[in-house]
């Protein structure tokens, strides 16, 4: 006799989580989250131009790499947050990056402008990001009747 086994995208448990995600996406205040990041994402892309700074050849390959990213998550996140919200910690990174990249890119002393431009880019994303992630774990509490303080390690009976 043959047995089959179900994969684990079948799972009921998985499922539900995946719902839970995307409805904790679809919330106004992720929504508004969202779409800060990208734009804080696309303006990182663009920011050489818009500061003035390509003649800094390696912060300038820096914030399109890194604008391009974040952006790009930002719309993984909005489109499809109960599959991508496993990569959401890499989008904070990326964000600190902007934050500290012009000190520590080769090349010569990037101009104030540059400097204020990629710390202030990236604090908004590094507040967006956090608060992205946090918006889907406290919809997942929320749901799940659960507090987000120390009670959320309690044990909560399925219906």
């Amino acid at each position: 006799m043959t047995v089959r086994t179900p994969r684990i995208e079948d799972h009921p448990d998985l499922a539900e989580l995946r719902l839970r995600y995307e409805e904790a996406a679809e919330t106004p205040t992720a929504q508004v989250v969202e779409g800060l990041t990208f734009l804080s994402g696309l303006y990182l892309a663009i920011s050489p131009w818009v500061v003035g700074f390509t003649s800094h050849t390696s912060l300038t390959a820096s914030n399109v790499i890194s604008g391009v990213g974040l952006a790009v998550l930002a719309l993984c996140f909005a489109t499809m947050y109960g599959r991508s919200h496993r990569i959401a910690w890499v989008a904070p990174i990326i964000s600190a990056w902007a934050i500290v990249s012009p000190w520590l890119v080769a090349g010569p002393a990037p101009s104030v402008g540059a400097i204020v431009s990629n710390v202030i880019v990236g604090l908004v994303g590094l507040i967006c990001t956090i608060a992205m992630m946090s918006v889907g774990r406290r919809r997942i509490a929320d749901t799940a009747g659960l507090s987000t303080s120390a009670q959320s390690f309690r044990e909560v009976p399925r219906p």
